[in-house]
């Protein structure tokens, strides 16, 4: 097993699939605790501090928007549903709640991991602090998706607003279309690699005068530059 790195909660009712994704984060370096419910998971994160967390929805007891609503009153901390509630509704729902990620069963444990360490390079890279992450000019509230310049909100898509924040992560880093697609979209993303270019044209437009951020490296792909 690698070096422990991260501190991880999974709060998850099925028990098969608790071990195995407990299995999985611990063997690629986590620290892993486990709840079977939402009472419990409240109970750990008032007693722990932790990375991240992945939340069920269903659970017995406190469900996972109860608990998400719970840690949010805690501390700054990535939050990841992975439910099998996939509606636009419960998506938007688990968002409110102040969810950062939302991941759908059945689901992909590589996938996963590549997200949670994400998310955790994000809030300690980024240092996230009273829930906002602050760039300059922009200010994103990670636990509702949303984006303002200069002190005034934009309307921005949740591809846009992935691939924001996946530049921003990345800043001042050479990034390939492929390595963009890999990230935003998925490594099983079919489409071709243009569909960056297109989505990057619509997030400068979003962004306005901060889109100057997002710099063209001709036949190499993108650059944030602060």
């Amino acid at each position: 097993m690698a070096d422990c790195k991260y501190r991880l909660l999974i709060a998850e009712d099925d028990v098969s699939l608790r071990h195995i994704v407990s299995a999985y984060f611990i063997k690629n370096g986590f620290e892993v605790d486990q709840a079977e419910d939402g009472t419990e998971a409240c109970s750990l994160v008032m007693n722990n501090r932790y990375d991240a967390i992945i939340l069920d929805i269903m659970m017995p007891g406190k469900d996972g928007i109860e608990v998400c609503k719970f840690i949010r009153t805690r501390y700054d901390v990535p939050v990841i549903f992975l439910t099998a509630l996939g509606s636009e509704s419960d998506i938007l729902d688990g968002y409110e709640a102040g969810a950062d990620e939302y991941v759908t069963k059945p689901f992909s444990t590589k996938l996963l991991l590549v997200k949670v360490n994400a998310l955790i390079n994000r809030y300690k890279g980024l240092l996230v602090k009273d829930g906002l992450v602050v760039v300059g000019e922009i200010v994103i509230v990670p636990s509702k998706r949303q984006v303002s310049i200069s002190g005034s909100p934009v309307e921005i898509s949740p591809r846009e607003y992935d691939l924001l924040l996946y530049f921003i992560e990345n800043r001042e880093q050479v990034l390939t279309r492929d390595r963009i697609l890999d990230a935003v979209w998925g490594s099983d993303f079919e489409g071709y690699d243009r569909a960056v270019d297109t989505y990057v044209k619509k997030l400068r437009a979003t962004l306005g005068s901060a889109g100057r951020h997002i710099t063209t490296v001709i036949k190499s792909g993108y650059m944030w530059k602060d």
